[in-house]
């Protein structure tokens, strides 16, 4: 089955008037949609706020860009040196986006937001330019993976291939911030057929575990939802459907060297284990390699571990310690332990 077409009728009337069944509510910051036109606000289609994750500096990238929104938002706080890149597939919508462009760099004070056209399914082919021999967007060159309410209007065959092209495009240490509807039950094939409901972000929608499983299969880690509605969006047949928000990050590529580094999980469960299948015990000094430190201490992990460097770093040697391994106090004494939630000090 392919909905690509009822897809695309669905957006090209709702960059031509305004198609309210379309949209979740959402408290946007009111503060970066002042510089936005009206017309941009209106006519843009979403279920969360991304643009929340963006960082100073960060290269991002927005899936299914739509009227521009979400894009000209990220702009405002990416600083100087960070530039937006929006990508869809819809003729109407790249037109309504790139109309405001040439107004929206007044307003930023430069040219920080490109508009190009592909299917966010395979991120390697431009289609406004098919004989490039260059990709669309190319491999680890994104800081910020952002989409709303888009993942979900893509075919069921093509969704393992999309989130592998969204692992493709990130940077290493990279992250994704992505806003779409979740179903509690499997859909079944007759919702899935019904090219309203698949347009309006409906049918196509994934599973609650499968959403979180698909993006840990690509190679991310830390994955997790960050934001999970109360109450479901819409109830169709009994199946609820929800906005959510899922956050990850794409780990360094480098290699597991032992340097004498331990970790203390927090708490407050007995035990965690990581997307890589390490095994941490509450208050216990846990083994770690140097990259795996770096990771649980610097990244989304910071807050529930401690950090326990090698008073003195020895030569690196390849890890070869099973998991669940506990590094002797001896051979840390006397370090300076760092956490990222700092207490009082004694007296």
């Amino acid at each position: 089955m392919d909905m690509k077409n009822s897809v695309v009728e669905r957006y090209t009337d709702g960059a031509e008037a305004v198609q309210a069944a379309l949209c979740c509510p959402v408290d946007y910051d009111a503060a970066l949609l002042k510089l936005l036109p009206q017309e941009v606000i209106d006519k843009d289609y979403g279920c969360g706020d991304p643009s929340r994750y963006v960082e100073n500096g960060d290269v991002v990238l927005d899936l299914g860009s739509g009227s521009g929104k979400i894009c000209y938002m990220a702009a405002q706080l990416v600083g100087e040196t960070g530039r937006v890149i929006g990508v869809d597939m819809n003729d109407e919508m790249l037109a309504l986006a790139r109309k405001y462009q040439a107004e929206m760099a007044e307003k930023l004070a430069g040219d920080k937001v490109s508009f190009v056209k592909g299917q966010i399914q395979d991120l390697t082919k431009n289609l406004e330019n098919p004989h490039s021999s260059e990709p669309l967007i190319a491999d680890n060159s994104i800081d910020l993976v952002l989409s709303n309410c888009v993942l979900n209007l893509v075919n069921d065959s093509d969704k393992k291939q999309l989130v592998e092209e969204i692992f493709r495009v990130v940077k290493p240490g990279g992250r994704i911030a992505i806003s779409d509807i979740v179903a509690d039950e499997t859909i079944p094939e007759h919702l899935k057929a019904d090219p309203e409901l698949w347009s309006g972000c409906i049918s196509g929608s994934f599973l609650e575990d499968e959403f979180l499983e698909s993006f840990k299969q690509a190679g991310f880690r830390a994955v997790k939802y960050d934001k999970w509605d109360a109450q479901p969006w819409q109830v169709v047949e009994g199946i609820e459907f929800r906005s959510v928000t899922i956050t990850a990050v794409k780990g360094e590529d480098l290699p597991c060297v032992d340097k004498g580094h331990a970790v203390i999980y927090k708490g407050p469960y007995a035990e965690t284990t990581d997307d890589e299948g390490h095994v941490f015990y509450r208050g216990k000094r846990m083994a770690v390699c140097e990259r795996t430190y770096q990771f649980l201490t610097t990244g989304p992990y910071g807050d529930d571990f401690i950090a326990i460097p090698p008073t003195l770093e020895k030569e690196g040697v390849a890890w070869n310690a099973p998991t669940g391994t506990l590094r002797p106090a001896s051979e840390t004494k006397g370090s300076v332990h760092h956490t990222a939630k700092q207490g009082g000090s004694c007296c």
